[in-house]
């Protein structure tokens, strides 16, 4: 079992910052992909960014170049920091993460994230 519990939301204005972590009930090197996601409403949820346990990272285009993925080994946490955040940014944010041993994903309970216009 991996639980994983999200921390960061709020609500912000356009052009602002925020920062999501995600914590992880297990060693986040031992799982093999962690990520974000989000969903607004009525719309499927979509992948925001993803960090495999090498460390190689992926994107959506609508977030490459404001959004950035990460690790803090300390804290054993997953973060996003989200710059220059755009209405269209809103949703509920969810940390996923990806374990071979149990051939499964995980999913925390989300945060959400208002950016106001």
């Amino acid at each position: 079992q991996v639980q994983l519990v999200e921390s960061g939301g709020g609500l912000v204005q356009a052009g602002g910052s925020l920062r999501l972590s995600c914590a992880a009930s297990v060693n986040i090197f031992s799982i093999n992909t962690m990520g974000w996601y989000r969903q607004a409403p009525g719309k499927q949820r979509e992948l925001v960014a993803a960090m495999t346990s090498g460390g190689a990272t992926t994107y959506a285009d609508s977030v490459k170049g404001r959004f950035t993925i990460s690790r803090d080994t300390a804290k054993n946490t997953l973060c996003l920091q989200m710059n220059s955040l755009k209405p269209e940014d809103t949703a509920l944010y969810y940390c996923n993460a990806f374990v071979s041993w149990s051939g499964r994903p995980y999913w925390g309970q989300g945060t959400q994230v208002t950016v106001s216009s």
